[in-house]
């Protein structure tokens, strides 16, 4: 049994995204963490601040490592962070006279952040591919049945007839603008993190933001003209974003739902019930209601994470841990539901007026 629904065996194919799945499993993160490791020595090799050899030999030590999981766990669970774990075995395998400059300079926060970033901007890629999908559908039902006219309603209460567009575009236009927001999202949070100890990268001395940049350069990452470690209103930002996407997907679940209660939307391929075959159960509908309240509640754990203490939080670093995966298979989740349901709506408008086209 798992403790979260996203990587349960059962409730993930109800619930989980595959592809953010992936970017937040152990491989992922220890791929992104060495990445940044080897990265960061060849950008130090070159400005001259670590010896050419000792960065050589960086990158054979970390080209086929497999890492002892158990021991970056025992690590992980004494330190609080798996960095000091996981250069303990990749120095077993350096030249003595090479250890020294593994992770020269830099912290641990350094790298589990880039690595976290450099996950990120595949995620951020997959999303929007996902809300462009969801948008192209929606777009695509109101050319099948935006001229219909249904019973518009306000507080849940017959009010006047409205044609179905007006009703599909209010559920188009939140995501529309979500969309038109995601790049500046991801100018703020695809940005290198390295500051070394204190964030001030005096390891470096003059060079420090040559390096900044190089490093920025050899991972495909915006570079940031300081560390950023203690500056966490870029993730929370993107935490944000998430919490609308859901519970913009959120309200079409529900209206879809009620739609179907009254007859005036037919969804195709409902859940089928244990006790009364006869139903047909918006499934996807009642999910995005979920996804929507359970992002909701999790965006005020990441803002709770911007108050932290002075150069580096431990405690608050660990909440968006906890957090901001959640958030992303969330919003991943929803997505994918978003585009299914939309794409098994057969009927709207009055009984009878079925369109299959």
């Amino acid at each position: 049994m798992s403790l979260s629904a996203f990587d349960h065996p059962i409730l993930s194919a109800m619930l989980g995204d595959p592809e953010i799945a992936a970017l937040f499993s152990v491989e992922a993160e220890i791929g992104a963490l060495l990445r940044f490791e080897r990265a960061l020595a060849e950008v130090q090799a070159g400005l001259g601040l670590i010896p050419g050899e000792a960065a050589d030999g960086i990158a054979r030590a970390i080209e086929g490592f497999v890492p002892d999981i158990a021991a970056l766990a025992r690590g992980a669970a004494r330190d609080g962070v798996v960095i000091p774990a996981l250069l303990v075995q990749l120095r077993e395998r350096l030249e003595p006279r090479h250890r020294q400059w593994l992770h020269w300079g830099a912290t641990s926060q350094d790298a589990i952040d880039t690595g976290l970033v450099l996950r990120l901007k595949p995620a951020l890629a997959h999303l929007d591919a996902r809300l462009g999908a969801v948008i192209a559908a929606l777009e695509t039902l109101e050319r099948r049945f935006g001229a219909r006219p249904i019973m518009g309603r306000t507080r849940m209460q017959d009010a006047l007839p409205i044609p179905a567009g007006h009703r599909i575009a209010a559920w188009r236009g939140p995501l529309e603008r979500l969309s038109e927001r995601l790049p500046a999202i991801g100018q703020a949070v695809l940005r290198v993190q390295l500051g070394g100890p204190v964030g001030t990268l005096e390891s470096a001395g003059g060079k420090a933001e040559a390096l900044r940049q190089g490093l920025a350069g050899a991972l495909d990452l915006k570079a940031s003209p300081r560390s950023w470690q203690a500056e966490r209103d870029g993730l929370v930002g993107l935490a944000l974003w998430l919490a609308e996407v859901s519970a913009s997907l959120g309200k079409l679940g529900q209206d879809m739902a009620l739609m179907a209660l009254d007859g005036s939307l037919a969804i195709a391929g409902g859940g089928g019930s244990s006790a009364m075959a006869h139903k047909a159960n918006p499934v996807r509908a009642e999910l995005l209601v979920s996804l929507a309240r359970y992002n909701g509640a999790l965006a005020p754990a990441m803002l709770a994470a911007m108050t932290n203490e002075f150069e580096r939080s431990g405690a608050t670093w660990t909440l968006e841990w906890l957090t901001l995966p959640q958030m992303l298979a969330t919003t991943g989740g929803g997505l994918r539901l978003a585009g299914e349901l939309v794409g098994q709506v057969t009927r709207i408008g009055t009984e009878g007026e079925r369109d299959d086209g």
